[in-house]
C-alpha cells in the first residue's frame, strides 16, 4: 500500500487506489459526474491546494529564485494545524491502502504535487 503523486487527468495506473484531487478548482468543462471517469478525481480535497495568492504567485514565476518563494510560501499554508493534520492522516494512510494525490499540472517539478510529495516523505508516508 501507498501513496501515489499523479497528474489529474491522466490515465490510472494498475492498483492505484481513490484519486484525491488537490487542486483549488475542479476540472472546467467537466460535468462533476464524469470526474472520476475523466480520471481527474474521486474525492477533492482543496485544503491542500495553494492559496489563491499562490497559485497567482506560481503562474508569475519565471525564474528559479521566484519558483522557490512560491514554494516556500506554500509550505508555510501547509504548516497551518488544519493541513499538518490532514498531511499526518494521508502519511498513515499510506501504510494501510493504496490511494493518489494529485493536480493539473504538466510538470511535477513546477507544480505544488512536488512539495506534497516532500512533506508525505517528512511523515513517513510509503510514497510510490
Amino acid at each position: 500500500m501507498a501513496v501515489r503523486i499523479v497528474r489529474l487527468g491522466a490515465d490510472r495506473f494498475p492498483g492505484e487506489g481513490l484519486r484525491v484531487g488537490t487542486v483549488r478548482r475542479p476540472p472546467r468543462g467537466v460535468a462533476k459526474t464524469q470526474y472520476a471517469s475523466k480520471n481527474f478525481y474521486d474525492v477533492w480535497l482543496p485544503t491542500l491546494a495553494p492559496s489563491a495568492a499562490t497559485v497567482t504567485l506560481a503562474r508569475r514565476a519565471k525564474t528559479e529564485r521566484e519558483w522557490g518563494r512560491v514554494m516556500r510560501k506554500y509550505r508555510a499554508e501547509m504548516a497551518a494545524p488544519e493541513n499538518k493534520s490532514t498531511l499526518d492522516l494521508l502519511a498513515a494512510l499510506s501504510h494501510r491502502t493504496a490511494f493518489s494525490v494529485g493536480c493539473y499540472c504538466p510538470d511535477e517539478s513546477r507544480c505544488h504535487r512536488s512539495v506534497l510529495r516532500a512533506l508525505l516523505l517528512e511523515r513517513g508516508a510509503e510514497v510510490v
